[in-house]
C-alpha cells in the first residue's frame, strides 16, 4: 500500500508540473528553466525521457483563425519536444492544414502523418515506431477508413477493405509488446446525445483493436470527450465545423465542440503510461485521459 500511495503522489505531482509547464509554454514562450519535478519533490533541470506527440482535426478553417491555432501548436510542440503530428482528415496530404503548418513546422524536425478517406487501393496512412525509455516502444498507426465505412454503411464487403483490415492486422501483430496508438478518420464507438450509453458501430475493426492490444484509437469524435470499450480507449477530436453544449453528466466533463473546434490534443506517452491533454482553442486544459496499462484509463 506504502509503495502504490507513493506511485499515486508522484504520478499526481508530475500531472500538476504538466499543467505548469503547458501553461507556460503558452503564454511565457520558453521558459529559462525546467519546472519538472523530480520523484521527491524537488525542482528539477532535466525533462523526463517521455515521447510528446501532438494531434489536431485537419480540415478548412479561414486563414487568421487557422494561423492562430498553429502557433499555439508551434509553442507547445516547441516546449515539449514534441516529435510529430498526428493530424486527422480526410484529405491525407492534400489536407489544407498540414499544407500550412510546413512553415512552422519544417518535416524533417516535426513531421505531420495525416490520415485519409480514400478507394485509391493504398493501404493504410502511416505506420511509424518510436524509442521510449526502458526498452518501451511506441507504433503510430494511420488507416484509411474509406473503404471500411463504406462496407460497414451498404452492409456489403470489398477486397480493399480487406486489404486494409489484412494490412492493419499484420502491423499490429509485428508491434507486440509495445504502447499502439491507431488513427482513423471515422470513429469506432458513439455516444448517444446525452453522452451516457457508448456503443460500437464497427465490430470487426473494434475486435481487431482488442485482439491485438491497441491502447487507444484516435478519430473524429464520436463521443464529446473519450470512453473505453473492451479495454482500448477511444479519443475523439472535435471537428472544427460542429458545435454543442459543455455539460456535466455523472460527473464527467463533455467538451464544448464550439470551445474548442480549434484546439489539439498533447500526448505523453511513457514507459508506464500514456496521458492525453484536451487542449481549448483559449489555450486551455479542459480534459485529459491516463491509460495506465491496457484496459486500464483513469480521469
Amino acid at each position: 500500500m506504502e509503495k502504490k500511495g507513493r506511485s499515486w503522489a508522484c504520478t499526481f505531482v508530475l500531472q500538476v508540473s504538466l499543467v505548469i509547464a503547458f501553461y507556460l509554454a503558452l503564454n511565457l514562450g520558453q521558459p529559462q528553466k525546467s519546472i519538472y519535478l523530480d520523484r521527491n519533490g524537488a525542482r528539477s533541470s532535466t525533462r523526463p525521457l517521455d515521447v510528446y506527440f501532438l494531434s489536431v482535426s485537419g480540415g478548412y478553417r479561414p486563414l487568421k483563425q487557422q494561423n492562430l491555432l498553429l502557433k499555439k501548436m508551434e509553442k507547445v510542440a516547441n516546449f515539449f519536444k514534441a516529435r510529430f503530428v498526428v493530424n486527422v482528415s480526410e484529405l491525407g496530404e492534400e489536407d489544407p492544414l498540414a499544407q500550412n503548418a510546413s512553415w512552422l513546422f519544417p518535416p524533417q524536425k516535426v513531421p505531420w502523418y495525416s490520415t485519409k478517406v480514400s478507394n485509391d487501393g493504398k493501404v493504410g496512412c502511416f505506420l511509424e515506431h518510436f524509442n521510449i525509455t526502458r526498452g518501451k516502444m511506441l507504433t503510430v498507426v494511420g488507416l484509411d477508413t474509406g473503404s471500411i465505412q463504406d462496407s460497414m454503411l451498404m452492409g456489403s464487403t470489398s477486397d480493399f477493405k480487406n486489404s486494409q483490415l489484412n494490412w492493419l492486422t499484420q502491423s499490429l501483430e509485428a508491434a507486440a509488446d509495445n504502447w499502439i496508438i491507431v488513427s482513423g478518420y471515422h470513429p469506432v464507438v458513439i455516444c448517444d446525445k446525452e453522452q451516457q450509453e457508448a456503443k460500437q458501430i464497427n465490430g470487426p475493426l473494434q475486435n481487431i483493436f482488442m485482439k491485438h492490444g491497441v491502447n487507444a484509437y484516435m478519430s473524429r469524435q464520436g463521443c464529446s470527450s473519450h470512453t473505453v470499450q473492451g479495454g482500448v480507449t477511444h479519443i475523439g477530436i472535435a471537428d472544427p465545423t460542429g458545435s454543442q453544449p459543455l455539460v456535466h453528466l455523472n460527473g464527467r466533463l463533455s467538451i464544448q465542440k464550439e470551445m474548442i473546434n480549434d484546439g489539439f490534443l498533447l500526448h505523453r506517452v511513457g514507459s508506464l503510461e500514456i496521458t492525453t491533454y484536451f487542449v481549448s482553442s483559449a489555450g486551455e486544459i479542459v480534459n485529459e485521459a491516463v491509460i495506465k496499462q491496457h484496459g486500464k484509463e483513469v480521469m
